[in-house]
C-alpha cells in the first residue's frame, strides 16, 4: 500500500485492474443506495453507517499492511481536508441525483467523470493528452448533454446534480495524483471516512428529526428525511454499502495513485453494464432510446481512449529496447 507511486509506472497493469474492480464494487454502493433511498432512509444516516463500516475495513487493512496505524499520520491535512470536502459534495449531489433518476440513467451521466479526468490531468498534472483523446472528450460531453435531455423543455436538475457530482470526483482524483508520493491508499480512505462520519453524524443531530423534511418528489427529498430504524432485512444493503465504498475506495485510490489518471480513467467505464444489469434485475428499469443514445456517446469515447491507450503503448513496447521491457 505504501510503495512510491513511481514503482508501478512503467507496468501499468495492476492500476488497471484495480481500476477494474473498484468499478465494479463500487456498483454495488450505487446499487445498495438507490435501493435504500427508495425505502425511505435518509441520505445522511445511509452515509454515516455506511461510513462506520467502511472505517472498520480501512483500520483492519492499516493492521494487515506494513506501514499499520502510522498511516493515519500526515502534513498534508490542509489538502486533506480540501480532498474530503470535494468527495463528500460528490456524494452528496450523486446520490441526490440517483434517487431521481433510473440507476442507469445517473451512472451513464456520472460517467463523464473519467473525461473530465482526462481533462484536468493534461491541465494540472501535465500528462500528455493528443488530440484523439480531445476529440473522445468532445464526444463524452455530447453524450452529457443526449443525458441532461435539453429538449424535454428543461434540463434534469438531477442530471445537473450527478453532472456536479462528476466534477468534484474528477478533482479528486487531481489530489489523489498531486499527493501519491505522500500518501497511501489507506490514508487516503481513513480521512475520506473520517470526514463522512462527522459531517453525516452533525447532519443528523441537526435534521435527523425531519423537521427540514421535503415533500415527496422534491430535489432534496433524500438528504432531508427523518432517521428511521433499520428493520433486519434492510441490514444487507447499509452493510453492502459500507463494504463496497471501503473496498472500491482503496481500490480506486490505489489505481490513481499509482498510475497515469488518463490512463486509468476509462476503465471505470466497467460500471456502465453493472448498473444496467443492476437497473434491469433489482429495479426492473431499461433505459429508453434517448438514454441509450447517451449512454452510447459517453461509454464509446472512454472505450476509444482505452483502445487508443492500448496502441499506444504496444507501439512503444515494441520501440522501447529489450532492457526496458
Amino acid at each position: 500500500m505504501t510503495a512510491p507511486a513511481s514503482s508501478s509506472a512503467s507496468r501499468p497493469t495492476s492500476g488497471i485492474l484495480l481500476a477494474l474492480g473498484g468499478g465494479i464494487v463500487l456498483s454495488l454502493n450505487d446499487l445498495a443506495i438507490k435501493a435504500l433511498a427508495d425505502t425511505g432512509y435518509a441520505l445522511h444516516q445511509v452515509i454515516l453507517t455506511r461510513a462506520i463500516v467502511g472505517l472498520l475495513l480501512v483500520f483492519a487493512v492499516m493492521a494487515w499492511s506494513q506501514a499499520g496505524f502510522r498511516q493515519m499520520r500526515t502534513r498534508r491535512w490542509r489538502a486533506h481536508l480540501l480532498r474530503v470536502c470535494i468527495v463528500m459534495v460528490s456524494n452528496v449531489t450523486y446520490f441526490v441525483g440517483l434517487s431521481l433518476m433510473p440507476l442507469a440513467d445517473a451512472v451513464a451521466t456520472a460517467f463523464v467523470a473519467p473525461l473530465i479526468v482526462t481533462a484536468m490531468s493534461a491541465l494540472f498534472l501535465r500528462e500528455t493528452v493528443g488530440p484523439r483523446r480531445w476529440a473522445a472528450v468532445a464526444v463524452g460531453m455530447l453524450g452529457v448533454i443526449v443525458m441532461t435531455r435539453p429538449g424535454s423543455g428543461v434540463i434534469q436538475p438531477a442530471a445537473i446534480l450527478v453532472l456536479i457530482s462528476a466534477f468534484c470526483y474528477a478533482s479528486s482524483h487531481m489530489l489523489t495524483r498531486h499527493m501519491r508520493e505522500t500518501e497511501s491508499a489507506a490514508t487516503f480512505s481513513f480521512y475520506v471516512q473520517i470526514g463522512f462520519v462527522l459531517v453525516s453524524g452533525s447532519m443528523g443531530m441537526w435534521f435527523g428529526d425531519g423537521h427540514l423534511a421535503q415533500p415527496p418528489g422534491s430535489t432534496w427529498e433524500f438528504l432531508f428525511r427523518p432517521w428511521i430504524i433499520p428493520p433486519v432485512a434492510d441490514w444487507w444493503a447499509f452493510v453492502a454499502a459500507g463494504l463496497a465504498v471501503g473496498i472500491g475506495g482503496l481500490m480506486m485510490s490505489q489505481a490513481y495513485r499509482t498510475t497515469e489518471a488518463a490512463l486509468v480513467a476509462p476503465f471505470e467505464y466497467v460500471g456502465m453494464p453493472m448498473a444496467i444489469l443492476w437497473g434491469v434485475l433489482i429495479f426492473g428499469t431499461w433505459p429508453d432510446a434517448t438514454a441509450w443514445l447517451g449512454i452510447a456517446l459517453i461509454c464509446g469515447a472512454g472505450l476509444y481512449t482505452l483502445w487508443r491507450e492500448t496502441v499506444r503503448r504496444k507501439v512503444k513496447d515494441v520501440a522501447a529496447p529489450s532492457g526496458d521491457l
